[in-house]
């Protein structure tokens, strides 16, 4: 457990009425095409939703900010097979790996199909668009969307391209201007990524509570309640 740098790259934003406060805001720094993500949210949900149990007028509020694992790929992606052996070396390697995150997945719900995986995206549209949404729609909206991002990729294998993304969208219930739309704010999201990571964040998923108290990785839901407790103790 971390202090939560004090950086604009953490902007904290709440999506409730004008004036009003959350008792827990978290800030979450992701990417779509990290699986430990993906398991980092089903654990986040777990634990928000005991905290939620336990004290039912607490309000939570969620921001989204954008890590790019893989910053340099070309804007079209790269072959799957080619990324594992660049990233891992050998095809063993990388099986043991995704072996171990399949299991841990099974254990939060997800039922990851690295298989189904043809090609890995550069995952700047996609931040774009969580941006976007963020920025016009509801905290509804915003969690269907990440939520299809991380299923379209790790459970259907898609490659996030710009008419998957345009898919997705809908799916999620965002209008159909949102995909065309959401290329207006590619510069902020660009800038956003360079901060996380000039303020010292290599890693995700990165969580940051009341803006106080950070945790690095997938943790269960114990320790973020943890982390939680102090961050509001703090306040």
């Amino acid at each position: 457990m971390a202090h939560a740098p004090q950086t604009a790259a953490v902007r904290t934003s709440e999506s409730l009425a004008p004036g009003a406060t959350a008792d827990v805001v978290v800030d979450v720094v992701s990417d779509v095409v990290c699986p430990w993500c993906y398991i980092g949210k089903r654990k986040l949900e777990a634990a928000l939703a005991q905290l939620e149990a336990r004290e039912q007028a607490t309000s939570v509020s969620m921001r989204w900010h954008p890590f790019q694992l893989n910053p340099g790929l070309p804007a079209e992606g790269m072959a799957r097979g080619a990324y594992l052996q660049a990233k891992f070396g050998t095809k063993a390697r990388a099986d043991e790996i995704y072996a171990r995150v399949k299991a841990v997945g099974g254990e939060v719900g997800i039922s990851f199909d690295f298989d189904r995986i043809a090609r890995v995206p550069n995952t700047l549209d996609a931040h774009t668009m969580i941006a976007w949404t963020q920025r016009y729609g509801d905290a509804r909206l915003v969690d269907a969307l990440v939520e299809r991002l991380f299923r379209a990729f790790f459970i259907e294998g898609s490659d996030l391209g710009d008419a998957e993304l345009t898919r997705i969208a809908g799916d999620a219930g965002l209008p159909e201007h949102a995909r065309s739309a959401s290329a207006a704010l590619r510069t902020e999201v660009e800038a956003e990524d360079r901060e996380a990571r000039e303020v010292g964040i290599s890693g995700v998923p990165f969580f940051i509570f009341n803006g106080r108290t950070a945790v690095a990785g997938a943790h269960d839901p114990e320790t973020l309640l943890k982390a939680i407790a102090a961050a509001r103790a703090a306040d």
